[in-house]
């Protein structure tokens, strides 16, 4: 177990530099600031399933429903966090571009809740619309250096499995025809 985890850690210094080497203009940075900014705390995430439960009354309880989904995926990557305690990327000329809430990186929460919103928002939203924002979003923690490609890839399949074990609930009285 030892040796596979040391050779992934070779793959995410090597992921890491990578991106920090190809997305390391100011523009990308700025972008990729932005991007953090708005999913802290799935803040963004959450201010959408608040819109979508104001503008769209008929399904007002699905949007309330797939909102909770994407907190509660984000409560459960914190939890985790507290349990891992993977020290966030930090070394020579890799120092991280945003501050943190936090200091542990496994899994990164801005991916589990971007993942989880395309789940959970997907009975009541277009996947186009939401996927590639969530993408941008999980690719910003990259360019930051604030995550490991692992902890972005982990916290996704996290916030996915979360709000696909909810599905049923949050598309509880939906008719299928949206």
């Amino acid at each position: 177990m030892a040796q596979i985890l040391r050779a992934l850690q070779r793959v995410d210094d090597q992921v890491h530099r990578s991106v920090r080497e190809r997305f390391g203009d100011k523009r990308s940075v700025d972008v990729s600031k932005a991007l953090s900014w708005t999913g802290e705390h799935a803040a963004g995430w959450l201010a959408l399933g608040v819109a979508g439960a104001i503008v769209d009354s008929d399904r007002r309880g699905n949007w309330l429903r797939a909102t909770a989904a994407v907190a509660g995926a984000h409560v459960a990557s914190m939890a985790i966090k507290r349990v891992v305690r993977r020290p966030r990327p930090n070394g020579p000329g890799m120092e991280p571009l945003v501050k943190t809430a936090g200091k542990h990186s496994f899994p990164s929460s801005h991916a589990t809740s971007s993942a989880a919103a395309v789940v959970a928002f997907a009975p009541l939203l277009p996947a186009a619309t939401i996927a590639p924002v969530a993408g941008a979003v999980c690719f910003s923690r990259l360019v930051v250096g604030v995550h490991y490609m692992s902890d972005v890839v982990g916290g996704a399949a996290l916030g996915a499995a979360v709000a696909a074990a909810g599905r049923s609930w949050i598309t509880k009285g939906q008719r299928a025809d949206g």
